[in-house]
């Protein structure tokens, strides 16, 4: 052997340092860096019976929440000298459900997952071999596991409450037609929120585009201009804020004023929502703390095993008001030019 030592000894240089002579040591390091050998991670892994992953699987990599939510996922696991296997369902169960397979094939000693509207046999199945998984941005249905979400009803109701303090009195609720249980908690927020404020459901217009995406909020926002004047929303509360986006696209398109003939709503506070050509108000989430609260649950059950207490915090979202939102209109609201 290149530095004149044993394999074990080598062993113990790459796994348990502090057990070898300083001046071994050395020796075997240079030896290492001389031949460029690289350890093979996967032979460890298999006998150990875990990888040093852990998998991420989320709905959709093309909307930034979810990148700010692996960020937080990511300084977790780097911390505890993880890595992070992200994959995207984009919202498709057989795409989340081959992700969930290649996972189990790989021993990651976890899996965090925002799963589609079903929650998927295979995430038990993980469960049942007793790798632990954390529901992400989504409620548990039963306190036997860990879940990370937001009260996504409040949300609904702060953007909701928001627009009528402004004076609106016709309101659009643009969501998704995944049947994504946030999305059904943000419209019922809303819901409630413009019925107490108005005292009918007639006031709100519900519209479902077919993705979460800026194409579907243009999609929807094209829906509003065509419908006639007296039934015309004068502002939105869109499900995230790619609807959002595309929905300020579209008004502008059109010639609308935002917010002087209709004021926009979005949801999450994404980074582009602020830089927008014209900011977005929002509802903001809190994205990191999410992805980090969600992989410290993870690795604690990782690490614990039968020790680990379940737990399922929810966090609270705010308001964060910009200039698609704020202008006053009279009470009650008067058709008066644009889409008004």
């Amino acid at each position: 052997m290149a530095a004149g030592v044993s394999v074990g000894t080598v062993s113990n240089v790459l796994n348990r340092p502090g057990t070898v002579a300083p001046a071994t040591r050395e020796r075997v390091q240079a030896a290492i860096a001389a031949l460029g050998f690289v350890r093979n991670e996967s032979a460890r892994h298999l006998r150990a019976g875990r990888s040093r992953t852990i998998g991420l699987v989320v709905l959709d990599i093309a909307n930034p929440f979810f990148t700010d939510v692996a960020r937080g996922v990511e300084e977790v696991a780097e911390a505890a000298g993880l890595a992070v296997m992200l994959c995207n369902s984009d919202d498709r169960a057989d795409r989340e459900s081959a992700h969930l397979d290649v996972l189990t094939e790989q021993r990651v000693q976890g899996v965090l997952i925002t799963p589609t509207a079903e929650l998927s046999p295979h995430v038990e199945a993980l469960r049942s071999r007793g790798t632990p998984v954390v529901l992400l941005d989504r409620r548990a249905t039963g306190p036997g596991q860990c879940a990370v979400a937001v009260d996504d009803v409040l949300g609904g109701r702060l953007a909701a409450d928001h627009l009528l303090e402004r004076g609106h009195r016709r309101i659009a609720f643009i969501g998704g037609s995944s049947g994504l249980p946030q999305v059904q908690e943000r419209h019922d927020g809303v819901v409630a929120a413009v019925r107490e404020g108005t005292g009918t459901d007639d006031a709100l217009t519900v519209l479902s585009p077919d993705t979460l995406t800026v194409a579907g909020g243009r999609e929807a926002a094209a829906q509003v201009i065509g419908l006639p004047a007296g039934r015309r929303p004068t502002a939105a509360v869109c499900a995230n804020d790619l609807l959002a986006l595309g929905v300020l696209q579209e008004m502008v398109r059109h010639g609308v004023r935002v917010p002087e003939d209709f004021a926009i709503v979005g949801y999450d506070d994404i980074d582009f929502a602020a830089a927008a050509a014209v900011p977005l108000t929002s509802v903001r989430k809190p994205r990191q703390e999410l992805g980090r609260r969600a992989a410290e649950l993870l690795l604690d059950e990782a690490t614990r095993g039968a020790e680990h207490v379940h737990e399922q915090p929810v966090f609270e979202p705010t308001l964060v008001v910009r200039e698609s939102s704020m202008v006053r209109r009279p009470r009650p609201a008067v058709a008066s030019g644009g889409i008004g």
